[in-house]
Parts: structure tokens; C-alpha cells; sequence
């Protein structure tokens, strides 16, 4: 039975039978602070009772006078749960000593130690302290400190030394003692009197709860001895009190709460008491009695010979305040004869006479004990000797850690255990906190590294193995990169981060001289000293200037590099720390880490190319189905689900986070071959993981997937960056020393070449491809295999998006190798097996890619594989339009062929597709532009050929006539002239282009067409329409002067054509102004032409002076332009000459006007400088051209001076 609150606590009572188990959360209540007024002095003191296993409170039994406390009585020595543990002891005294009893308290109350609470201790350590000043005892205390606790434990040199004799255990201590404090030391045994004081007052304690009468006499065995029976129990027990140096709970990470060898917190009640400004955590055992008028009592026995010394009442006193009693009730009695009781309260007792003390004066001592300790151990997990000699005025602080390490074992200190266990507990503590703010992680990496400095790793390989993962925990691999951020909490506090190393405070007058030149030689190795009790009283006199350990700075790691390679450092020695321990049941060798292991290159003759990926990939799919059965394979000898396994397990898969973020980084910054390499070593951890797993989470297949997709990533860059493979096998091949040491911790386990199908550099282009294709389909593969998809869909997006990328590059490569064969190929009568292998192939990956895109509707994308499918079929269509021509022979007309057209047609389809995929330009304008364009040249180049190769063998004239008139249409339909962009040039010059042939076509039809005469009006018309349209667009253009200049020609021509036909004289001179209009509307093209001359000539100059021809200046087609040039002076010649004639005639017929007679003068005039012009053999081009820019001039002028005469009246 065990109540959750004693009476006088904060809050009532609960019922009876109920327990607050330690580990946990009872609700406390709201804490109610007792304040005691004493002398004028004004003493704060609350406390919380965070544990109790005391049973129900009973009234205590008020003996009669005049018992004999001699007497045993018969329930004597016997377990009585109303006394617990105190029921052979002294009040308050546990029955042994207990030099851990502050860690059984920290174990169980870990959400305490190292920020809320300043002291955690049994309270009569606490009690021994604050009366230093009045007493002449000797105080020998352990300490330590964790974050801002300092835990406090009783140091009995006498028990240190006696276990030394025995076992060799603290000699250098022992030596030390002797050497510098108590040279003559020997054992003090306990009085005779000590002793008969401990049996009287247990008997006193057993009379008052035997109330009921149910006691069973004491055998009269038992009574002779009984005097000495307290202390055959002490010395039995003293010497099982202290644990064994080397040993350490069997399972910390397992049990938290396992605890032996001291560790146990074996106290009636844990509680939280705050004493002023301090806060303690205190075990107490003291029996408090109640009922009735007296509900919570303290029951003291007192020899009313001896009057209560100040000693006394300050023990008296503590214990009711740290318990919250608010009465003390005492027996005297005169030589074991009950005298009388009287009743004391709490208050009052420090007024009692003989027994007078300032509150006041206490609360000093304790702020100023507690501002020395806190000053001077600063060190954590350092064990600290505080330590003041019997009857001496001065207190000295050893650190015990330091004297330890100077031996030959410096694990010989039995207290480096315990507090290694408590620094990891209370950093497991603050890592399991769900909403831990990282600020804090600071504070756990110290705690971590602190706890590692203490172990042995021989001897404790699963906490320094836990301890390194936490550690590696500690560093987010996954956050984003706000390392160098000024807000970031982790960089918050850093002018106050603590170190590792903490300085040693500097001497102040406030400290007291601690350490100082007037200290006597035996005091050197102290780290403090207190010169006098007296100085304790003082208030302030001992100020704590030392904050300990500060909000301690995370390091800032500046990139992800560095901070991967401190997680690698720690999973490394976490790897180091498992094997170790493992038992190899195997005669394998031991892997040498100076070694490295070599890399394994094949040629793609031995690898078989992509072929062989397909075998691997059923092996990796085998494989992956072996997982979910649950096998485990390791070749170390491991047992599953043992500590080893686990640990292992979860370094392994930390090992290979950091390297896929190590990949990630080089891959963002272009650096493959390292990338390639980390990925490598992730995927080697993860094959290893695979290997040891015996069920395999979700959540690790999914990194599996994101591995392979980063895998297929490198593949691919690599592939594309061929001109830096050398670099990037230099950087694939370098290793370091902490990469080849995880690796072979690796190699314990596994053979870790389940991925090596993956990450191979290999030399073939084709093969890196294929590489990376397989590695996404095999990431598709997990996610299916898994069901992973529905829970991760961003994921599966991202891998069907490489899917369809990859299938595109490898079908644009083969794509390409077709197009290759077919340039360099020998002329052949057929299509070559090898040209429709890799049609075949080329046109399987776009279709799969389609696929892959148009599963997740993104249709940008499946438009531009589907233009690519398109582009292919025109290079079928070429090839086989190759072959027709080269069946043909030499002399053979050569036709457009069926096959040529069937491609260009599924091109065409493609194209379509492509647009309706899209829907509308406003989706992707530059994928919808470009698919228009794409499908605007294919409508054209087939129109070209069907005119230019027209198949007149299977089809008549009319029906190629209207294929081709209603392909060029089609191409102009999807031609955008119109919106502003880098393509529209082409597509007004591809316009241009149509129009003309067009027109040249109709133009063609005319002349070869007898008969139908609306059919030759239309005709007509349509080619005067395309003509009209192709020069407008050429005169937008001003690169293409050439073609502007054969249009206009080619309408001069069709003019004479049409003047050819014509009977009357006026109709002809009709024509033929129309004719010299269009001459002279080549002025431009003549002037853009001799503007590109000009040009040339003076490149030619400054080319000349510098010695360095530009070779990127485009230069003129010149025999085009003097081709071009005569048939223009010969065609205006023609027209002049006809215009003259006709002119002169009927100027014979019939009197003219002055307009006709000024036309036929300027005519003249201009003939007849053209004839001198062209005769000229010598005249440059640039000469040539200037002429006729000049007669067109004179023409220009002539019309509009005949325009502007009047007509005759």
C-alpha cells in the first residue's frame, strides 16, 4: 500500500493504495508555497513529493511512562511496512550506505537532471552539508555535475579503504590519502555507545506502531544479541554496497529503468523541494506519523539528560521542512525508562533552547555551498571530491577524474559508469521529446561526447555504439540549407557556447581565494579550496559567476559536405563499436582499412552491354520479393533482433542518408564522378541493410527508390557530359580513409554488389543510357512492388518524368546512329537491316515514354516525344526516298516514292497528336510553336518532292498538281507569319518560298495547258496571287534579296507570257508598263544587294590590315547575283526595246500627246545607256549594279514626269 502524497504536502491526500510509479507522468498539483517566519527572518520553502511508497499514515502508539525502551519488543526487528526501510536505523539513515543514491533518483526523474534541478541527493547529505559551519564531522562527498544538477553521494573513505585491502580497488586513492591528508590512517571503529543508541531507538520505534498488540514474542535466542545485531547488519551490508569497478547494468538501451549494484533508488519518497532560489530533488526515508488531532508528525527520541544542541536542531528541523511536516513529536527518556513527549512545531524549532540558529544564516550556507560547487566542477562527467577533514575549519574540492587518469587504469573510478549511463539517459531523454527545439541539440552532443570520454570502448560497446547514432541523429540530413543564416536557431548563443574543455575561472575576491600562493604544498591538487567553515555564513560570500554549460551551440557545419562527414564520422565509430563486440563464427579474414578496395571495371565486351542489365534487373527483382519473406543473411554470425543487429541496422541505414545527400550535393554541383561514387556507397549500405533486415519498412524501400532515381540521374548526366569522362573517373576512383573503414564494416555482412549493375562507370554511351533507364524503371519497379505509389505520389511522378526522359534520350539516340548510317552509307537500292533495327528501337522508347508521360498527364512533355516520333518517321521517309533514288540510277527519272510518302503521312500523324495533346498554344506557346513548325516543314518538304519528283507513273498531272497545291497550303496553315518570335523570319521566308512555287507552278500550268480556258483564267489568277503575296513577304525579309529579285524576274516573265498571247498595240504597251513596274520595283532588292557589296568590300579592307579573315560573316551568292543580273539587264533591255517599237508605230498611225512623246524620249535615253552599260566588258558587279539602280531611277522619274503632263485638250 502506498499513497501519492504525504499529509502536509501540497495538495490533500489521495486515497489509499494507489502509487506514482516513477516512470510515470502523475499529475502534480498546482505547488503551494509554505513560508516560515522565524526571528524577524523570512525563509521560503516549498515542497512536491514526486514519488511515495510509504503506506497509509497510522497513529503512532504513545508509550506509558516509565517503559523500558531495553526491553525488545516482540515485533522487534521484524519488516514492518509501516517503518520501511528505517525500521533497524536511525531516523532518516538508509540501512547501508548508498554511493549512488542521487543516480537511482536521476534515472527515474531524467526530465529533472540537467535543467530544472540544481541538487539531486539523499537528504542527509543535503542535512551534513548546511551544517558544515557547526560541526566538527568530517564531510566526505562525490560530485557530479550534468548540464546545471549537481548530483551529491557520501564518499566513506572508511568503506573505500577497507574494499581497498580486500579487492586492490582504490589504491591510488588510498595512496593519495595517506600521501597528502592522513598519513597515519587506519580504521575507526564505532563506539559501543553508537551502537546501543541505534537499538534503543529502533525498539522505540517498534514499541510505537505495535498499538494493535499482534506482535509475536522475540525468541530468546535473539535477545542476548540483539544489541549487536544492528551492527552485524551494517558490516554484512557495507561490504555489498559498493559495485564491482568494471561492470555496468546488463541492458541500458533495453531497460531503462534496470538498476543494481546501488543504482536502485530505494527511497520511501522522492521530493522536489525548492529552498529559496534553490531547487532539489531529495530522497528521504523518514517514518512520518498521523491521525487524529496530529495528522502528519515526526517522532523523535531523546535522552532528556542531554539537552538538543543546535546540530540537532538544525536535523530536526530540515527534515520536517524537506518532508513538509508541520510538527515534530518527542519522546525523552532517561536511561531507556519513557519520561514524557511533548510536541514541537516546525516553526519553532529553531528557537528552542540550547538549540538556537538563524534560518537566515542556513539559506546562506546553502546558496553559498551551492555557488562554490557550481563554480569549481565545472567539468561534466568529471567525479569531484568535496572533502573536509574531522575537526578542521577548512573544506577542499579534489576532481577524482583527473588523480584517476594519472594511474595505469584510468577506469579504475567506479562512479565513471554510472555517470557515462546518466549523461546518455538524460540525452535520450531530450532526443525522445517530440517537440525538442533544435537549440537544444547543442546541449545533447555535449552530453554525448561527455559520455563517450568516460567509456571504455572495449567495455561498453552498445552504449558507445547508441551514443555515436544519437550523435549522428543530431545532424538533419534532410533540412534545407539555412546553414549560414543569421536566424537559424542553431548558431543562436554562440559567444556563449560551451566547450568541451570549459576554462578555469578566473580568481575573484567574491569566489574566495580558491587555490591562492598562501595554500599549504598538500593543497596543489585540489581544484578549490574553502579557507574557513566561517566563510559559509557570510552572505554571497561565494557568487557563481561559471554559468553551467549555457545553451550550448550546435557546430556549424558550412555545407552539407561537412556536415554529412561528421554524421560518417560517428556512424563510423558507432560500425567500429558493434563489430568489435560480434563473435566472428567465420574463418574470414580480417579486412585490412590501409587497404582499399579495389574498384571492379569491365570492358563492355565482358559485360555484355545492356543485354546483361536485363539479367540483373531479375536478379534485383528476385531479390526484392526475398525481402518481404523476411530473410536475413549475415555473414558475421549476428543473431536477429540481438542488440548488434539493431544497431547495426539503423548505423547502416544512416550511412547511407548521408551518402545520397553527399551524391545529391556533388550531382547539384556538376561533379558526377563523386557523385557516382557516393551513390554507390549508398546503395552498397543499402544492399547491406537488405541483407540484414528481416522485415523491410516501407519507409526504406522508398529510399531505395529515391536512390535509384539519383542513380539514374548521374547515368544520364554522365552520358551527356562524354568530354569530361576522365575528370570524372579521377573523381570516381578516389576514396577516403573513413569510406574504405564503413566499407568493410559492410563486407562483414554482405558481399554488397547487389547494385553494382547501377553504378558501374562505364565507357559506352549506349550502356550508360540503358544504365540509367534501369535504374528508374527499377525505382518503378519499388513503388509498385511496395505500394508506394498511392502513399508517395510526388515521388512517382518525379520517376515516370525520368522514365519518359530517359526512353526520349535513348530514342533520340538511336535515332541519331539511323540518320548517321544513312549519311555515310555506300548508295544502295535498299533500306539496310541495321538502319530499321534502330528504327525499330528507336520508335519502341518513344512509344514507351508516351506512355509514361501521358499516364501522368503531362502533356507538354508527350507532345515533344510525340514530334520525336514524328522527326523519325521523316528520317524513314528520307531513307527509303535515298534508296528510290539510288534504284533509279543515274539516268532514271527519279519519283516520289509510296514509302516515302506513307512515313511522311505518319509523320504528319504524329504532329497532329503532338497538337492535340497540347489543346491550345496557351499551355506550352514555345512546344506548340515549335510542333507547328515541324509540321509546317514536313507538309512542305513533301510538297517539294511531290513537284519536284512528281510521280507521274502512278498518278496523272492534275491529281500531283492538287496534292502538292493542297500540301503547301496545309504547310502555310500551320506557318505563323504573323506572331513575333525568333522563328518568324523562317516562317516568312518558308511563306515566301510557297507562295512562289506556287505561283511557279500555276505559272507552269499555264504555259503547258491548252484548252480549258476558265481553267487557264484561274490559273492565271492564282499565280498573279502567289507572285503578289511571295514578294511581300520577301520584302519584309532583308536577307534574302536573291530570292526577291528571281520572283519579280519570274513575273516579268509571266507578263511577257501574257503579252505573247495579246493582239492590239495598246493592250501590249499596257502589259508592258505593267512589266517595267515590276522592274522597277526590284530597286530594292538591287539596293539591299549593293548594301551586302559595300559590306563585303570594306570586311575585305579591315580583313586585310588585321590578317584575320571573320569566317562567321555570311558572304553573297555572287555568281547567283550575276546570273541574276544579266537575265534582268537582258529582260529590261527586251522591254524597252518592245516599248520603243510599239511607241514609235503608233506615233506613224496617229499624232500623240506629250506624255507619249516624253516616254518614248526617256525609253530611249534609258536603252540606250543600258546598251553602253552591258557592253562594257571591265564593269564590276558593284559598277553594274549602280547603273541599273540609276536607269530605274530615270524610269521612276520619266513615269511620274508623263503622269504629272496634262492630257491634250
Amino acid at each position: 500500500m502506498a499513497e501519492p502524497r504525504e499529509a502536509g504536502a501540497e495538495a490533500p491526500p489521495g486515497p489509499s493504495g494507489l502509487s506514482v510509479l516513477p516512470g510515470e507522468a502523475a499529475e502534480e498539483p498546482a505547488p503551494q508555497e509554505s513560508v516560515l517566519l522565524l526571528g524577524g527572518n523570512e525563509v521560503k520553502s516549498r515542497a512536491v513529493v514526486k514519488y511515495s511508497s510509504a503506506p497509509p499514515r497510522a497513529a503512532f502508539a504513545r508509550l506509558e511512562e516509565k517503559t523500558d525502551l531495553k526491553l525488545p519488543p516482540a515485533n522487534w526487528l521484524r519488516e514492518s511496512a509501516k517503518l520501511g526501510p528505517a525500521g533497524t536505523t536511525i531516523l532518516g539513515n538508509s540501512k547501508r550506505s548508498k554511493p549512488f543514491s542521487s543516480f537511482g533518483m536521476a534515472y527515474d526523474f531524467i526530465d529533472s537532471v540537467g535543467n530544472d534541478v540544481d541538487v539531486v541527493s539523499d537528504s542527509e547529505n543535503i542535512k551534513k552539508l548546511l551544517k558544515i559551519p557547526y560541526s566538527k564531522s568530517h564531510v566526505s562527498m562525490a560530485v557530479h555535475r550534468i548540464g546545471r544538477t549537481l548530483l551529491l553521494d557520501e564518499l566513506d573513505i572508511q568503506e573505500l579503504f577497507m574494499r581497498s585491502s580486500q579487492t586492490g580497488d582504490w589504491t591510488w586513492l588510498k595512496e593519495f590519502y595517506q600521501r597528502l591528508i592522513d598519513q597515519k590512517w587506519q580504521r575507526k571503529k564505532k563506539s559501543k555507545e553508537h551502537w546501543y543508541q541505534k537499538a534503543i531507538l529502533s525498539k522505540f520505534l517498534y514499541y510505537s506502531i505495535n498499538g494493535d498488540g499482534a506482535a509475536q514474542p522475540v525468541p530468546s535466542a535473539a535477545e542476548p544479541g540483539a544489541p549487536s545485531s544492528p551492527d552485524q547488519t551494517h558490516e554484512d551490508t557495507e561490504g555489498a554496497s559498493w559495485p564491482a569497478p568494471f561492470e555496468m547494468p546488463s541492458s541500458v538501451s533495453d531497460d531503462p529503468s534496470a538498476s543494481n549494484q546501488g543504482l536502485k533508488n530505494d527511497f520511501v519518497r522522492n521530493i522536489l523541494w525548492t529552498f529559496e532560489d534553490i531547487h532539489m530533488l531529495v530522497g528521504s526515508n523518514m517514518p512520518i506519523f498521523g491521525g487524529g488531532r496530529y495528522p502528519a508528525v515526526s517522532l523523535r527520541l531523546r535522552d532528556n539528560n542531554k539537552p538538543i544542541n543546535v546540530l540537532t536542531g538544525i536535523d530536526y528541523w530540515l527534515d520536517n521542512l524537506i518532508c513538509n511536516v508541520p510538527e515534530l513529536v518527542m519522546c525523552f527518556h532517561v536511561n531507556g525508562i519513557v519520561q514524557k513527549y511533548e510536541m514541537i512545531k516546525t516553526e519553532e524549532i529553531p528557537n528552542l533552547e540550547n538549540s538556537n540558529f538563524s534560518t537566515k544564516v542556513i539559506k546562506d550556507i546553502a546558496q553559498n555551498i551551492l555557488s562554490f560547487l557550481k563554480s569549481n566542477c565545472t567539468k561534466e562527467g568529471h567525479t569531484y571530491w568535496l572533502f573536509k577533514a574531522s575537526g578542521s575549519d577548512i573544506v577542499k574540492l579534489y576532481d577524482l577524474t583527473t588523480l584517476c587518469e594519472e594511474t595505469e587504469d584510468k577506469y579504475q573510478n567506479p562512479f565513471t559508469v554510472p555517470v557515462a549511463i546518466l549523461l546518455y539517459k538524460v540525452a535520450c531523454n531530450m532526443m525522445m521529446k517530440k517537440n525538442q527545439n533544435k537549440k537544444h541539440y547543442g546541449t545533447i552532443r555535449t552530453l554525448l561526447l561527455n559520455c563517450l570520454k568516460l567509456l571504455d570502448k572495449g567495455r561498453h560497446p552498445q552504449i558507445i555504439a547508441s551514443a555515436n547514432y544519437m550523435l549522428s541523429e543530431l545532424f538533419q540530413l534532410d533540412e534545407p540549407k539555412k546553414e549560414e543564416s543569421s536566424e537559424s536557431p542553431l548558431n543562436e548563443n554562440s559567444d556563449e557556447s560551451y566547450s568541451e574543455e570549459e576554462e578555469e575561472m578566473p580568481d575573484s575576491d567574491e569566489n574566495g581565494a580558491y587555490g591562492s600562493s598562501a595554500d599549504p604544498p598538500d593543497d596543489k591538487k585540489a581544484v578549490a579550496v574553502i579557507k574557513s567553515v566561517g566563510e559559509l555564513s557570510v552572505p554571497e560570500k561565494y557568487k557563481s559567476i561559471h554559468q553551467i554549460r549555457p545553451s550550448c551551440a550546435f557546430p556549424v557545419c558550412h555545407d552539407t559536405e561537412e556536415r554529412c562527414r561528421l554524421v560518417l564520422s560517428y556512424v563510423l565509430e558507432g560500425l567500429k563499436s558493434v563489430d568489435s563486440s560480434i563473435k566472428r563464427e567465420s574463418d574470414l579474414p580480417a579486412a585490412d582499412p590501409s587497404t582499399p578496395i579495389p574498384l571492379k571495371y569491365e570492358d563492355e565486351s565482358a559485360s555484355g552491354g545492356p543485354e546483361c542489365l536485363e539479367k540483373q534487373m531479375a536478379l534485383f527483382l528476385d531479390k526484392m520479393g526475398s525481402l518481404q519473406e523476411g530473410h536475413c543473411s549475415s555473414q558475421s554470425g549476428m543473431t536477429p533482433g540481438s542488440w548488434q543487429h539493431k544497431m547495426k541496422l539503423q548505423l547502416i541505414l544512416k550511412s547511407s542518408k548521408a551518402y545520397y545527400v553527399l551524391s545529391d550535393a556533388a550531382m547539384s554541383l556538376r561533379k558526377y564522378g563523386r557523385a557516382l561514387r557516393y551513390i554507390k556507397l549508398a546503395l552498397q549500405s543499402h544492399d547491406t541493410y537488405c541483407c540484414l533486415c528481416t522485415n523491410m519498412l516501407s519507409e526504406v524501400l522508398l529510399f531505395l527508390s529515391q536512390y535509384l532515381t539519383l542513380c539514374g540521374d548521374i547515368q544520364l548526366m554522365l552520358a551527356q557530359n562524354a568530354n569530361n569522362r576522365a575528370a570524372y573517373l579521377e573523381e570516381f576512383n578516389y576514396q577516403t580513409k573513413e569510406d574504405q573503414e564503413i566499407l568493410h564494416s559492410l563486407h562483414r555482412e554482405s558481399s554488397c554488389q547487389g547494385f553494382a549493375w547501377a553504378t558501374d562507370l562505364s565507357t559506352d554511351l549506349e550502356c550508360q543510357l540503358s544504365v540509367s533507364c534501369k535504374c528508374y524503371e527499377a525505382a518503378n519497379e519499388i513503388l509498385l512492388f511496395s505500394d508506394l505509389k498511392s502513399q508517395n505520389p510526388e515521388h512517382y511522378v518525379q520517376v515516370l518524368k525520368r522514365m519518359g526522359n530517359i526512353r526520349n534520350e535513348i530514342g533520340v539516340f538511336y535515332m541519331n546512329q539511323a540518320a548517321a548510317i544513312q549519311t555515310e552509307r555506300v548508295v544502295s537500292k535498299s533500306v539496310s537491316a541495321a538502319e530499321q533495327q534502330l528504327w525499330k528501337k528507336s520508335f519502341s522508347c518513344f512509344e514507351k515514354g508516351i506512355h509514361n508521360f501521358e499516364s501522368i498527364d503531362d502533356a507538354t512533355n508527350a507532345a515533344l516525344l510525340l514530334c520525336n516520333t514524328g522527326r523519325l518517321m521523316r528520317i524513314c521517309a528520307q531513307a527509303h526516298g535515298a534508296a528510290a533514288a539510288a534504284a533509279g540510277g543515274e539516268d532514271a527519272r527519279r519519283e516520289f516514292s509510296p514509302e516515302e510518302a506513307l512515313y511522311y503521312n505518319k509523320a504528319i500523324d504524329y504532329y497532329l497528336k503532338a497538337l492535340r495533346s497540347l489543346g491550345s498554344r496557351d499551355v506550352h506557346p514555345a512546344v506548340w510553336d515549335s510542333v507547328n513548325w515541324e509540321l509546317s516543314t514536313t507538309y512542305f518538304t513533301m510538297a517539294t518532292l511531290q513537284q519536284d519528283y512528281a510521280p507521274l507513273s502512278r498518278k496523272a498531272q492534275e491529281q500531283v498538281e492538287k496534292e502538292v497545291s493542297e500540301a503547301m497550303m496545309k504547310s502555310l496553315k500551320y506557318c505563323d507569319v504573323d506572331t513575333a518570335s525568333a522563328r518568324q523570319p523562317l516562317c516568312q521566308y518558308r511563306a515566301a518560298t510557297i507562295h512562289h512555287r506556287l505561283a511557279s507552278m500555276y505559272h507552269s500550268c499555264l504555259r503547258n495547258q491548252v484548252g480549258d480556258e476558265h481553267l487557264r483564267k484561274q490559273h492565271r489568277v492564282l499565280a498573279d496571287l502567289h507572285y503578289g503575296k511571295a514578294v511581300k513577304l520577301f520584302q519584309l525579309l532583308k536577307d534574302a534579296p536573291c530570292e526577291l529579285l528571281r520572283v519579280q524576274l519570274e513575273r516579268v516573265a509571266f507578263a511577257e507570257f501574257q503579252m505573247a498571247s495579246q493582239n492590239s498595240s495598246a493592250g501590249k504597251l499596257k502589259t508592258l508598263s505593267g512589266a517595267l513596274d515590276i522592274m522597277m520595283k526590284a530597286e530594292r532588292a538591287f539596293q539591299l544587294i549593293r548594301k551586302e557589296l559595300v559590306d563585303e568590300c570594306d570586311q575585305g579592307k579591315s580583313d586585310t590590315s588585321s590578317s584575320a579573315p571573320d569566317p562567321s560573316a555570311a558572304s553573297l551568292p555572287r555568281e547567283e547575283v550575276v546570273k541574276l543580273l544579266s537575265i534582268f539587264e537582258s529582260r529590261l533591255a527586251f522591254l524597252l526595246l518592245q516599248s520603243i517599237k510599239l511607241l514609235s508605230s503608233a506615233k506613224k498611225k496617229v499624232s500623240h500627246g506629250e506624255e507619249e512623246e516624253a516616254l518614248l524620249k526617256t525609253n530611249k535615253q534609258i536603252y540606250s545607256q543600258l546598251l553602253r552599260a552591258t557592253a562594257n566588258q571591265h564593269a564590276t558587279l558593284l559598277e553594274r549594279i549602280d547603273v541599273i539602280l540609276h536607269l530605274m531611277g530615270q524610269l521612276s522619274a520619266g513615269k511620274e514626269a508623263s503622269e504629272a503632263t496634262p492630257p491634250p485638250p
